[in-house]
């Protein structure tokens, strides 16, 4: 390194592979991550990047590869506290039954603050750097994304019955307009309409949400088609599949983030990619509650934004999101008939650049480029459980796990230090979890 042209930078950190997702498929071997005010600056060789830079600090990964953050398109991350409180039961008995009887009796802005917090310490320890969040109390989450220096897109519910958010149609409507306001301009934390789902939503609330989506340029978040019986449900009492009636409501387009979507025809895949939906295709959540299939080889096939999620704890019941990229590409082969189906490299692609793609983040995360946002995590590859190496992406997706991502940044500041979470209390957050268990088990 030459001191007088070497240009200052704030950090360059240097893996024995770099995964950048785009160009697609693609493994640099030996490259360095230069990263400045949060941006990233440069992505090339080692030795390039020695000469080119001065950074402040330096990180060196022998053993690992460095990828984008993880981008959980769909969670509910305050139910981190409802994790396996109701295991085993088909969808609606599950929910109707447990979950949101639990939910009434606890749900407040504490609640929703230490769920948060536990999820986000999970999460980051599991490589996810942003999450696409859908629960009560906005305005409570994402503060406290923004207290943790956490990315997410933060769901403004929507749904027909009275909460301990709002009573009525006009007070979700209004309360969404203030939260969204308060985040108007945020470097982490953005906002989505979140409602719940054809079946809890009116036409009049669908459509009043389609026009503010325009005006507020976010996306629209929504459960749809999650199981047979929903869609059966609906052809009952309207007369329409339940993505019909969207599609007259004119909901499907560019801004909706379709999850679940596990019963779907031939014409409703084409009018996806058609109008530009994103699905966001949940797993693990699906497969536990016995919802049905995703068509997610179809779907890719067809030129359709599919996205990776966990769901929530509660119906899952963790937030890996290695373990929903494995689980996705092993049920898309089974379900396509296709070995082939839903390869390792696009399985990356789905939890990484097409879920920031989903959230209207495409342009500022999901891939390691210079200019985007420096959210990275890193893999350690040297475990025994990853050897022999052979091709890198293949064992990320089918070999690597979780407890194997060593260091993560968000926006460019480390969250987490070969293992160790740098901002969270975690003595304090397990304490303030047991005694939600506590309270939640006495009732």
């Amino acid at each position: 390194m030459n001191p007088l042209t070497a240009q200052s930078v704030d950090l360059m950190i240097e893996a024995r592979w770099v995964v950048p997702v785009e160009p697609h498929g693609v493994v640099l071997d030996h490259h360095a991550v230069v990263i400045d005010k949060s941006i990233i600056v440069a992505v090339l060789p080692i030795a390039d990047a020695r000469s080119a830079y001065a950074p402040r600090e330096f990180v060196e990964l022998r053993d690992h590869v460095l990828i984008p953050g993880l981008v959980n398109s769909h969670t509910h991350n305050p139910m981190t506290l409802l994790r396996g409180l109701a295991d085993d039961l088909p969808l609606m008995t599950w929910l109707q039954q447990h979950i949101w009887p639990a939910e009434a009796k606890v749900m407040g802005p504490e609640f929703v603050r230490d769920g948060v917090e536990l999820a986000v310490a999970e999460m980051l320890r599991g490589g996810t750097t942003c999450a696409n969040e859908n629960y009560f109390f906005p305005d409570v989450i994402g503060a406290t994304y923004r207290k943790l220096g956490f990315r997410a897109v933060v769901g403004l519910p929507i749904i027909q019955f009275p909460t301990a958010w709002a009573k009525t149609q006009d007070e979700y409507f209004e309360r969404a307009g203030e939260v969204h306001d308060s985040f108007r301009g945020d470097p982490l934390v953005g906002t989505a309409f979140a409602p719940h789902a054809p079946y809890t939503v009116s036409d009049e609330s669908f459509e009043r949400i389609r026009v503010l989506a325009d005006q507020l340029d976010i996306p629209v978040h929504l459960h749809t088609h999650e199981t047979a019986a929903e869609v059966e449900e609906e052809k009952s009492k309207s007369g329409l599949r339940p993505f019909q009636r969207l599609q007259k409501l004119g909901v499907v387009n560019d801004r909706l983030i379709a999850v679940h979507m596990t019963q779907l025809t031939d014409g409703e895949i084409a009018a996806c990619a058609e109008a530009g939906v994103s699905v966001v295709h949940c797993p693990e959540s699906n497969l536990k509650l016995a919802s049905g299939f995703c068509p997610a080889e179809k779907l890719r096939k067809a030129g359709v934004n599919v996205a990776l999620g966990t769901d929530g704890c509660a119906s899952n019941n963790d937030l890996d999101m290695f373990g929903e990229m494995r689980t996705a590409a092993m049920l898309a082969k089974a379900v396509a008939d296709d070995a082939s189906a839903f390869d390792a490299a696009y399985t990356l692609r789905a939890a990484t650049l097409n879920g920031a793609r989903a959230i209207g983040l495409e342009g500022k995360i999901g891939s390691i480029e210079p200019g985007k946002q420096a959210d990275l995590a890193a893999v350690r590859l040297s475990d025994l459980e990853t050897q022999p190496m052979f091709h890198v992406i293949s064992q990320l997706i089918y070999a690597a796990g979780r407890h194997q991502v060593s260091d993560v940044w968000i926006a460019g500041r480390r969250k987490l230090a070969d293992r160790v979470l740098l901002d969270i209390d975690t003595t304090a957050m397990l304490a303030r979890t047991h005694a939600w268990r506590e309270r939640i088990a006495a009732h």
